[in-house]
C-alpha cells in the first residue's frame, strides 16, 4: 500500500511535508476522578437489560429484521457509557411483547439484577417495519412505563438499524440525564485508497461506511458544520490547496470562495456562522476567521512560526484552542477570538490536533510529551481541563494516537491509531475506557464527530 506522512493526519506534519517552505512538567494524572465528562460522575451506572424484541408477524423477512435490531439497539445501549448492561446469558429467555408479558420480578431478581429492562415487539406487515417499545423499572413492578415509542418504516435492513438508534437514544436521552445520545451520529473522515485521499463517512459505530467525495486528489481535515449540512475541508487541486465545501442536503460539491494561500484545517464555530481556519496569505501560517461564507476575514495570529489546526469552544463561541509553533516544537495554546489573552496549554514535547468538549471544559488532544532526539516516536491522546492545566492520558503506546474528536454528548472521543496494519478510526469514552475500533480499511484518518 502507498504510504504519506500525511495519513499521520496532524496538519502539522502534513504543512512539513508538503509545503516545507512555510516553516522555516508537571506529573502525570493518575486518579481520574476530576474528569467530569458524563461517564464517571460519581453515580453508579444504571443496571439495564434489553430483552430481545419479540417477532410479532410471520412475514419471511421479520427474522432476519430482528436480529439487526437487536444487535444494534443492545450495541447502541452498550457503547453509551451510562449503563450497566445485563449480560444476554444473564437475562430470562423471555420475549415479552407488550407490558401485559412483562414480568419484571424477574428481570429484577438475580442473575439479571435488572434496575430497568427495555422490551418490545417487531413485525413485517405489507412491506412496513414496525416496532413497539417500552422501559419499566423493574424495581417498582406498580410504576408506570418510562418510556414507550412506535416506529414505522418501510422494511429494510437499514431501517431497522435506524430504528434500534432511535429506539436507543431516547432511552438514553430519558436514563443518561437528558442529554442527547449519540446512536444517530456520524463521523466523517479521510478515505486513503490507492495515494487518493477522499471525504468519507460512517455511522458512529462504523457501519454504514462510504466516500462521500471522488476528487482523486489529496483532502484533509473534514470538519462538519452544526446543522449537519455540510462539510468543509482542505483539498489539493490544480491552484494548490484550498478550502472546498461538501453539502450532505444536496449530495455535492459546492462553491466556496478563495479564502487565500494555502489554507488548512477548517473549523466551525458551533453556531455556525464562522469558519477559523490556517492560512499562509502573509507568508507564515496564521489563524483567520471568516463568515460561514467566506467573506469578512480576519487575522487574530500574528507571530513567527506556524499557526495551524484552530478549534472552537463550543460552549461559547469566544474561544479558539490552536497548536503553534512560535516557541519551537508545536504546543496547545488558547486564545480570545479576536486574538487576545493567549494562553499556552502544553509544557513541553510535541502537541498537535486540539479538540474542544461541548461542554467547554476540556481539551483533547494528541502528545508525545517525550518528544526528542533520541525519544521513541509513539503519541498518545490526552485530556486536559481548561481552569486547572491538570491532564490526563487516555491512550497509552497502543501505536500513534493523533487527530481526536469528541462526540456531541462529551462522553466519547473518536480518534486516529496508527500500527503496523496502517491508520484506522477509533473510538473510546472520554475517560480512556471501552477503546474500539471501528473502521477496517488501512487508510482511514482525520475523524470528525458530527454534532447531533
Amino acid at each position: 500500500m502507498r504510504k504519506s506522512k500525511t495519513d499521520l493526519s496532524s496538519l502539522w506534519r502534513a504543512l512539513l511535508l508538503i509545503l516545507p517552505l512555510l516553516f522555516l512538567s508537571s506529573l502525570p494524572v493518575l486518579a481520574q476522578d476530576w474528569v467530569r465528562t458524563g461517564t464517571n460522575l460519581g453515580a453508579p451506572k444504571i443496571r439495564l437489560a434489553a430483552a430481545s424484541f419479540n417477532p410479532a408477524s410471520a412475514d419471511p423477512q421479520t427474522p432476519a429484521l430482528k436480529t439487526t435490531f437487536d444487535t444494534v439497539f443492545y450495541n447502541d445501549l452498550s457503547n453509551a457509557g451510562v449503563f450497566d448492561m445485563v449480560s444476554k446469558s444473564m437475562a430470562p429467555p423471555l420475549m415479552p411483547a407488550n407490558p401485559q408479558q412483562i414480568n419484571l420480578a424477574q428481570w429484577a431478581a438475580a442473575p439479571a439484577n435488572a434496575a430497568m429492562v427495555a422490551f418490545g415487539s417487531i413485525a413485517v406487515n405489507n412491506g412496513r417495519l414496525q416496532v413497539y417499545g417500552w422501559l419499566y423499572d423493574a424495581k417498582n413492578p406498580g410504576a408506570p412505563q418510562i418510556l414507550g415509542k412506535q416506529y414505522d418504516q418501510s422494511a429494510s435492513q437499514e431501517n431497522a438499524r435506524v430504528i434500534a438508534h432511535q429506539f436507543a437514544d431516547a432511552i438514553i436521552t430519558r436514563l443518561g440525564g437528558g442529554i442527547p445520545g449519540i446512536a444517530e451520529t456520524h463521523i466523517f473522515y479521510i478515505a486513503s485508497r490507492g495515494g487518493d485521499k477522499e471525504i468519507g463517512e460512517m455511522d458512529y459505530d462504523g457501519a454504514n461506511a462510504h466516500p462521500l467525495t471522488h476528487l482523486g486528489t489529496i483532502s484533509l481535515s473534514p470538519r462538519v458544520s452544526p446543522d449537519n449540512g455540510r462539510v468543509a475541508f482542505s483539498s489539493l487541486g490544480r491552484n494548490g490547496w484550498a478550502i472546498r465545501m461538501y453539502s450532505l442536503v444536496l449530495n455535492r460539491m459546492v462553491s466556496f470562495p478563495n479564502v487565500g494561500s494555502n489554507p488548512f484545517s477548517p473549523a466551525w464555530s458551533s453556531d455556525g456562522t464562522h469558519l477559523a481556519f490556517s492560512s499562509s496569505r502573509t507568508g507564515d501560517p496564521e489563524i483567520y476567521i471568516s463568515d460561514a461564507s467566506g467573506g469578512n476575514i480576519k487575522r487574530i495570529t500574528a507571530f513567527r512560526g506556524p499557526d495551524v489546526s484552530p478549534t472552537w469552544n463550543p460552549k461559547t463561541n469566544d474561544q479558539i484552542a490552536w497548536c503553534s509553533g512560535r516557541t519551537g516544537l508545536p504546543q496547545i495554546y488558547i486564545m480570545a477570538t479576536d486574538g487576545t489573552n493567549v494562553q499556552r496549554m502544553t509544557d513541553g514535547g510535541y502537541a498537535t490536533s486540539p479538540s474542544w468538549s461541548p461542554n467547554g471544559q476540556f481539551l483533547t488532544f494528541a502528545w508525545n510529551r517525550s518528544y526528542g532526539p533520541g525519544a521513541p516516536g509513539g503519541e498518545d491522546i490526552y485530556i486536559m481541563d481548561i481552569a486547572s492545566k491538570r491532564w490526563t492520558q487516555l491512550t497509552h503506546g497502543e501505536g500513534r494516537n493523533d487527530s481526536p474528536s469528541w462526540s456531541p454528548d462529551g462522553r466519547h472521543i473518536v480518534f486516529q491509531r496508527e500500527d503496523g496494519h496502517g491508520s484506522q478510526i477509533w473510538t473510546m469514552l472520554a475517560d480512556g475506557s471501552d477503546q474500539q475500533q471501528i473502521s477496517h480499511g488501512g487508510g482511514d484518518s482525520m475523524p470528525n464527530w458530527s454534532w447531533k
